[in-house]
């Protein structure tokens, strides 16, 4: 069983701890300020856009972001298919098809292959003749 006695004489040393506590972080983050506020002025940044994107959106928040949205969200659709296409059609003019890279690649992991095998081989011959 819990005595609230004892639990009412500790509150003013936790209380007391707590004070203590508030006023070297106030001092600290005084300090932070007066050395660095460009840090600070990026803490705030950040915190102020975390507090942001945890609220709601109210209506007309959404009617007003929604036309430069859609038009962000068009023109980075337009320059990925521009970069993919340009990309693409290079490839070809280079003579680089899907089926030459894969022959590349099957050709580079048998090279691996025979590599390694050729390796250990050779590590086996120099230890049965020490």
């Amino acid at each position: 069983m819990v005595d609230r006695n004892d639990d009412f004489e500790d509150r003013p040393a936790a209380r007391r701890r707590a004070i203590e506590a508030y006023g070297s972080a106030r001092s600290k983050a005084a300090d932070t300020l007066g050395e660095a506020p460009l840090i600070a002025l990026a803490g705030g940044i950040a915190a102020g856009a975390l507090i942001a994107a945890l609220l709601p959106r109210t209506r007309a928040e959404t009617a007003a972001v929604r036309p430069t949205a859609r038009r962000v969200k068009d023109t980075a659709n337009a320059a990925f298919k521009a970069a993919r296409n340009t990309s693409k059609e290079r490839f070809e003019e280079l003579g680089f098809t899907r089926q030459k890279g894969e022959e590349q690649l099957r050709n580079l992991l048998q090279g691996l292959k025979d590599t390694a095998k050729a390796s250990a081989d050779a590590a086996l011959d120099a230890a049965r003749k020490d």
